[in-house]
């Protein structure tokens, strides 16, 4: 059984599965596929077919090896990639800028809810106790659904994600897990089946995910996808001066990045609980109220990574490793179109 898994227009996420009648060791043994892009927001019904077409393959820890997940692109019968394909425009980044060996890892953060969309673990009627004992916490009344937290993250090492770890986090019955570090647009591949299996684990305990920015409106913590970033001249030594010259490119585009840093960004950048202003850049060293933060390990040795704190919980990891290369060093260089043609 082989469980395609795509994207779909509302930035959610979709599968079915196909019978395979042989062990599949590689993507290129694996057909293209279709579905009706009318019933999922990517395609209109009078043309309706949109193909997916598999990128990479995962071991399936829900019906076990020799089962597979597959993660997919869409494309659409003009063989152009489907509008909502974000993949495709960040591997060519990252194919033009490769000698530059980047490296990723985000930090996903989410919300567990109920049936009634209420944080699960919650009192039905007014809030929990203030922000405190929660972050990283141990114990009844300050973790919640840390079952279901454990079922994802083993199904992720099964299914061999480069998952680095969870926490609790600010706000109950929020949490975090990190991804990464990868290279290239394998830290996309890894984050949407990522996304993929916490969805389908907490279908298995009646619970919902939420990956809105700001799920709780009021003196809460919202949810990020913080993104750190390193390139091969970054992490030689003397690559703070490589990482300073990425924070005045970065402040240049500041508004191009926030339009493809999620949805409902505005409710979380706001200056407090952590966050910077979504109206502003700024970076520092250790700073957790910066757009983007440098590690004090980093500055202190000289050379290392930075982490981008604006990204939403909800933003696509394509949309933002791509604008990040992009603005790091430049749009695709003509030859790379013409190779492709």
């Amino acid at each position: 059984m082989a469980e395609y898994v795509w994207i779909d227009g509302s930035n959610g996420l979709r599968s079915k599965t196909k019978t395979v009648l042989k062990e599949v060791k590689s993507v290129d043994e694996l057909p293209e596929w279709n579905f009706d892009g009318s019933s999922t927001g990517q395609a209109p019904g009078d043309n309706s077919d949109v193909y997916i077409r598999p990128v990479a393959i995962f071991p399936d820890p829900i019906r076990l090896a020799p089962n597979i997940l597959v993660m997919c692109e869409t494309w659409d019968p003009s063989g152009a990639p489907n509008k909502f394909n974000y993949r495709h425009e960040a591997a060519r980044l990252m194919e033009a800028n490769k000698e530059h060996v980047f490296w990723f890892g985000l930090e996903q953060e989410y919300t567990l809810l109920g049936h009634d969309d209420w944080p699960y673990g919650w009192p039905k009627s007014g809030f929990p106790g203030p922000q405190g004992p929660y972050y990283c916490g141990v114990g009844t009344g300050k973790v919640y659904c840390r079952d279901i937290v454990e079922a994802h993250y083993k199904a992720c090492l099964y299914a061999n994600i480069k998952i680095a770890g969870i926490n609790a986090e600010v706000m109950p019955a929020q949490w975090e897990y990190q991804v990464g570090p990868c290279e290239g647009i394998e830290l996309g591949d890894h984050l949407w089946m990522s996304r993929f299996l916490l969805h389908r684990i907490a279908e298995e305990f009646g619970a919902k995910i939420s990956f809105h920015p700001k799920p709780i409106p009021g003196d809460w913590n919202g949810a990020g996808l913080h993104t750190n970033v390193s390139t091969k001249e970054m992490r030689e030594d003397g690559g703070m001066k490589h990482i300073e010259a990425a924070m005045k490119k970065l402040e240049a585009r500041h508004v191009d990045h926030i339009k493809v840093y999620g949805e409902g960004n505005d409710a979380r950048l706001t200056g407090k609980h952590e966050t910077g202003s979504i109206d502003s850049f700024s970076w520092g060293i250790a700073n957790r109220g910066a757009s983007v933060r440098i590690p004090r390990s980093c500055a202190r040795e000289g050379k290392g990574y930075f982490e981008d704190r604006r990204p939403a919980s909800n933003a696509d990891p394509y949309q933002i490793t791509g604008i990040i290369v992009e603005t790091i060093f430049g749009s695709l260089p003509e030859e790379h179109f013409k190779k492709e043609e």
